[in-house]
């Protein structure tokens, strides 16, 4: 069994990101600036921006915060977007989801300009990654075919069974892995809450994307010799015998489907990471392109 670990290859790209960023200071070209909007005081969005905001200050981006109220009005946060679109000196920015429930995600998506959506969360960017032209991959997504590749995980042929079909994860991974790339060329069969005979697809799966967010929802039983699992899902569950309180799972029961498995990822620590260091590659392609 082989370890997948996003956090050794997260750290690796950071520093490739760092060494390309000193080399466009020193030829005294524009340094990367990503912005991150945050909406309200949710714990877990908080966190997860400080972590991206201390990447950016570590591979020398220049990053910008913005820190909206819970009560903001939904014209409002359109026009904070509008005024990051026509900033020429933000290369990329994301708006941390999830919203208060009084604002429309999708329009809020729909506001920010396609060119500096470095989520790739909106439909002119959906639309190119399907049609399998250059554009910005979400950073998940992204995130797992450099896994499978720096891994060296076979794909081409394979089948690879996807749990869930969010469009953060589980569509555009179906839709990748099977086009004609590097990290591709599989038959994909995607699958959720209305699929009848889940273990017989997953004993025949090469390679599961899970991404259902039900913890522990994998087990070896599901599950065939050799098989490759991305475990996407990361989930809370009281702990008394931790210190926090809580421990961290994803949707496979780990110690059991490990023993089964040619390659694995951990949680915490396997795919988590790679989402801010691929959201950071998507903010250097932008930079590039606007140079």
């Amino acid at each position: 069994m082989i370890l997948l670990d996003g956090k050794k290859v997260a750290s690796d790209i950071k520093a490739e990101i760092a060494i390309e960023v000193r080399h466009l200071k020193d030829k005294g070209t524009k340094t990367p600036h990503l912005a991150a909007i945050i909406v309200g005081n949710n714990g877990a969005s908080i966190t997860y921006v400080n972590a991206k905001v201390k990447a950016c200050e570590r591979v020398g981006f220049e990053s910008t915060l913005v820190r909206l109220p819970e009560e903001i009005s939904e014209s409002e946060l359109l026009n904070e977007i509008a005024i990051l679109n026509i900033d020429n000196t933000i290369d990329g920015f994301i708006v941390q989801l999830p919203l208060p429930k009084h604002i429309d995600e999708q329009k809020v998506l729909m506001a920010v300009n396609p060119n500096k959506d470095v989520d790739g969360f909106h439909p002119t960017n959906v639309g190119k990654m399907a049609l399998n032209l250059p554009t910005f991959i979400s950073a998940t997504p992204f995130g797992i075919l450099e896994l499978l590749e720096r891994y060296q995980v076979e794909t081409s042929g394979k089948h690879v069974v996807v749990l869930g079909r969010s469009h953060i994860v589980g569509s555009p991974m179906s839709i990748l892995l099977s086009q004609k790339r590097k990290v591709g060329n599989a038959t994909v069969t995607m699958c959720h809450s209305r699929t009848k005979n889940l273990k017989a697809l997953t004993l025949q799966a090469d390679i599961i994307i899970a991404a259902i967010g039900i913890p522990e929802f994998l087990k070896a039983d599901m599950v065939k010799e050799n098989v490759t699992v991305i475990d996407v899902g990361i989930t809370r569950l009281a702990d008394s015998s931790k210190k926090s309180g809580f421990k961290l799972v994803g949707d496979v029961a780990f110690e059991e489907v490990a023993k089964k498995s040619e390659f694995i990822t951990p949680v915490p620590g396997g795919v988590g990471p790679m989402t801010i260091a691929m959201l950071l590659k998507n903010t250097l392609l932008a930079c590039k392109r606007n140079a």
